[in-house]
């Protein structure tokens, strides 16, 4: 059975299979294929009656051929090996102009590697981030596009079709070549990260220290994202503390395992600050958090055998509430720093505010504040640093107090709150024009060369000692 399919799609897994679907939804003709052939048919029952044109190819030369040329393919496969096997396969059935889009959470690295290998051949590889999960797969994803403008030509009406929309605006654009998408998207899960803990780090306070039963926190949450917090995740953190155990009759929060995984693009953040020689310590401080819930065991002896703390009295909602709109903006403003940087690093002139507005519906970090950042992004930005931008530092301004409060009171009664501190840490190093630096630099100094320069306030040098 021949066509000549807008766009295929190959691999119908959760992802895959939902993208393909919103692409016949929205009047394309996709070609569909699968390593195991038996997902096909139940997949094509599932598209009958949209209103593009669905047909599925068990053999990958049949499914090439029936896409039109310039073909536009998108693999929705696991990253790594997988992806390398299949260039391997696939690229001799290829065309010149043709564009192979790897959709799934890829390392920028590996997609910068495959762009090169690519070169010369007529091939032209794309790397994409796809936020949103299952369901924003299915009726509108936030998509972050790296590869060629040739490649994005080919794509994009297609993309801005399927996207989700904030208001009329498409939430999808080509960010930048080579491994720009997939990098971009790697921040995005960092901060996602860092939202996900802090959001855990407040309902934590508001359970041991305040004592109060999740539903109580999870109204409390549902207030908030009425407000400045209005997010996805705040959202979705007052659904669950709200939910019941139909069977025991028990908040659901309680039976589940103390004890968080990962896929590892929040590390892979942490991993590309540090090469760039930046912080996302709030970021870090999540993917730590993760790490440490792993040992649960260890956690349960230690609740037996060390410090707990002294009685403090719980901060106030209010502060919970101003201390989570500051860690919100500040991990937020070290993930904007982390691609601003790489950009420089590796020529691909990102666009921050395009970036912040792309996120805006569709994808998990979705909140009302990022239209202020996209405007920040548009205005004055002293240093490069979103903090510094005159709203931003306003705002930032009149609720860092709230998290000092919230720190403090938490340090002190032993309550963890790792993101919630690493933010205020940074916010701090950064509002200090004489750190502490000059004593790391002076024992690097004595320990390694066994002198180093003495200056005065002025930049004087008195010689060496």
């Amino acid at each position: 059975m021949r066509m000549s399919a807008d766009i295929g799609v190959y691999g119908l897994g959760t992802m895959g299979s939902a993208l393909a679907l919103n692409f016949a939804e929205n009047g394309f003709s996709v070609a569909v294929s699968n390593r195991e052939p038996d997902w096909i048919d139940p997949f094509l029952t599932e598209a009958d009656g949209l209103a593009g044109d669905v047909r599925g190819f068990a053999e990958l030369a049949d499914f090439v051929e029936a896409i039109k040329a310039p073909r536009t393919i998108l693999f929705m496969i696991p990253s790594g090996a997988p992806m390398d096997a299949m260039i391997d396969t696939v690229v001799p059935l290829l065309s010149d102009g043709d564009t192979i889009i790897d959709g799934g959470n890829a390392d920028f690295n590996a997609t910068r590697a495959r762009n090169d290998r690519l070169n010369g051949t007529g091939v032209h590889f794309v790397g994409m981030g796809v936020s949103g999960g299952a369901e924003g797969a299915r009726h509108g994803p936030s998509m972050m596009v790296g590869g060629s403008d040739h490649s994005w030509a080919q794509f994009r009406p297609m993309a801005e079709a399927i996207a989700a929309k904030f208001e009329t605006d498409p939430c999808v654009a080509h960010v930048g070549p080579d491994g720009a998408g997939h990098f971009v998207k790697t921040v995005h899960n960092g901060i996602e990260y860092a939202d996900m803990q802090m959001i855990a780090e407040i309902y934590g306070i508001q359970r041991d220290m305040a004592k109060r039963a999740p539903a109580d926190i999870g109204a409390m949450f549902a207030r908030w994202d009425e407000g400045a917090l209005h997010s996805y995740l705040t959202e979705i953190a007052a659904k669950v503390l709200t939910a019941t155990d139909e069977a025991s009759e028990k908040p659901m929060v309680d039976l589940i395992k103390d004890a968080a995984g990962q896929k590892g693009t929040g590390r892979w953040t942490v991993i590309e600050a540090l090469k760039l020689g930046q912080s996302a310590s709030a970021i870090e401080a999540a993917v730590g958090a993760r790490g440490w819930s792993s040992e649960l065991e260890a956690r349960r002896y230690g609740e037996e055998v060390l410090d707990k703390g002294q009685p403090t009295d719980a901060p106030t909602v209010a502060d919970l509430e101003a201390a989570m709109l500051a860690g919100r903006i500040i991990s937020h403003a070290q993930g904007f720093r982390v691609m601003t940087t790489a950009s420089e690093a590796f020529g691909w002139d990102l666009d921050m505010a395009r970036i912040a507005e792309i996120w805006r519906a569709g994808c998990i970090i979705r909140s009302a504040l990022l239209d202020d950042f996209s405007d920040a992004f548009r205005k004055e930005m002293p240093h490069d640093h979103m903090i510094f931008a005159p709203a931003i530092r306003d705002r930032l301004t009149s609720a860092i107090q709230s998290l000092r409060r919230v720190v403090a009171s938490a340090t002190l009664a032993g309550q963890p709150v790792p993101a919630l501190a690493a933010a205020l840490a940074w916010h701090d190093s950064m509002g200090q024009a004489r750190g502490t630096a000059n004593m790391i630099q002076g024992l690097r100094d004595f320990f390694g060369a066994h002198g180093f320069e003495r200056i005065d306030a002025s930049g004087t040098h008195h010689g060496s000692w």
